[in-house]
């Protein structure tokens, strides 16, 4: 995989190489340690070491920064994989690649110069401070204010459910630089925020589903930062800049909800020949067969859709209504079939000893997670109507 990073050309032998290379490690890493680190919800150190060796938090991030430089089609099927075994360890190095993605893209030379090297490697690690407990998907609705204060902004507020944010060392930090200027989007803008006084991760969050990964409450009490770390450059780009990032965290979320789908599919195959009534496996009775025809199509549809939006991702062109396409679909697909997995495995569905429970509690996060699936049918609506206007 080094040889791949010193090359911007990919190609259908290089893929293949990389993807054997992910699958061994899944294998090899994922598999055997996804049950303990769930249940205890602890942080898989190691697992973020072999990561580094692998180059994942570099996996988008362009050659000339020493990254991978991999198209969105081959990220999102190393995402699927992993997530089929395991979701949560994806958003490690999500998060990560969205931060990246976004100085890469609108940053200045000079800022991608400094992080971007550093988080290609894994040294620095890094995720997106959008959310707050006010404002999710209203994003324009955020508190934590910047206020210039010589070469240094000073920033006060409150972020929470920040990925990486507990043993990562950054975050991209959406501020309001202006509070009164309308239509509010133009007061908003993106920090670079390294750790620091008073940057204080105040809480480790309790979650149904998505353990072992640092999901935090952030406190930000007179925090100094570099008026050179303003994202761009430009004051009042922030919601632009986020939004853009955002194309890609939909993207991971569809190879998520795809993953999820896909390894919940293939545990309940595997229970439907084991598992015997009336004296034959459960995967001759036609209800159960009905469910895993079910669920087997509609994986390979969200697959499908998760490659058609990175596709056009990996072209440069707007891609918010294939993008949303692919998560709400895919998503949902994990969703179901999960669902129809704990119902082909009975009673045992509720025991900890099988992995199914674990799709289950990890599958509704995907709805929910970069924007909520009910504003991804908005916005697909949206650009349907713009794209095809009479």
């Amino acid at each position: 995989m080094n040889t791949m990073s010193e090359t911007n050309h990919f190609t259908p032998d290089d893929e293949r190489m990389l993807l054997d290379a992910i699958d061994n490690w899944v294998e090899k890493s994922v598999r055997p340690i996804a049950k303990e680190f769930d249940h205890e919800d602890k942080y898989p150190h190691a697992l973020v070491d072999e990561m580094k060796e692998l180059g994942l938090f570099g996996a988008t991030i362009s050659p000339e920064y020493g990254g991978l430089g991999l198209p969105a089609r081959v990220y999102a099927k190393i995402v699927t994989r992993v997530a089929s075994v395991w979701m949560a360890p994806t958003g490690i190095f999500n998060s990560h690649l969205i931060m990246a993605a976004a100085i890469e893209r609108a940053g200045t030379e000079a800022q991608r110069q400094k992080y971007l090297p550093r988080m290609a490697t894994g040294e620095l690690r890094g995720g997106l401070a959008l959310t707050e407990p006010d404002a999710g998907t209203d994003l324009q609705a955020i508190r934590t204010v910047a206020k210039k204060d010589g070469g240094d902004y000073v920033v006060n507020g409150n972020k929470i459910w920040i990925t990486n944010s507990l043993h990562g060392g950054a975050v991209l930090l959406l501020v309001k630089t202006d509070t009164t200027t309308e239509p509010r989007h133009k007061g908003m803008s993106m920090l670079i925020a390294e750790k620091g006084p008073g940057f204080v991760v105040s809480n480790k969050m309790k979650k149904l589903g998505y353990k072992a990964i640092d999901s935090c409450e952030l406190a930000f009490q007179d925090y100094r930062v570099s008026a050179d770390c303003l994202l761009g450059g430009i004051e009042g780009k922030g919601f632009q800049q986020a939004l853009g990032g955002l194309e890609l965290g939909r993207i991971n979320i569809a190879a998520r909800g795809a993953g999820i789908a896909e390894g919940a599919t293939r545990h309940a195959v595997r229970y439907a020949q084991e598992r015997k009534t009336f004296g034959k496996p459960i995967c001759e009775h036609q209800a159960v067969q009905l469910m895993l025809g079910e669920m087997a199509s509609r994986v390979e549809a969200a697959k499908l859709l998760v490659d058609s939006a990175a596709r056009a991702y990996d072209t440069g062109q707007r891609c918010d209504m294939e993008a949303g396409m692919a998560k709400y679909f895919a998503s949902e697909a994990g969703v179901f079939c999960s669902q129809e997995a704990m119902r082909i495995f009975g009673g045992a569905s509720y025991s900890i000893e099988y992995d199914i429970e674990r799709f289950y509690r990890d599958a509704m996060l995907m709805c929910i997670g970069e924007g909520t699936n009910e504003m991804q049918r908005i916005i697909i609506a949206k650009q349907l109507v713009e794209r095809n206007k009479i």
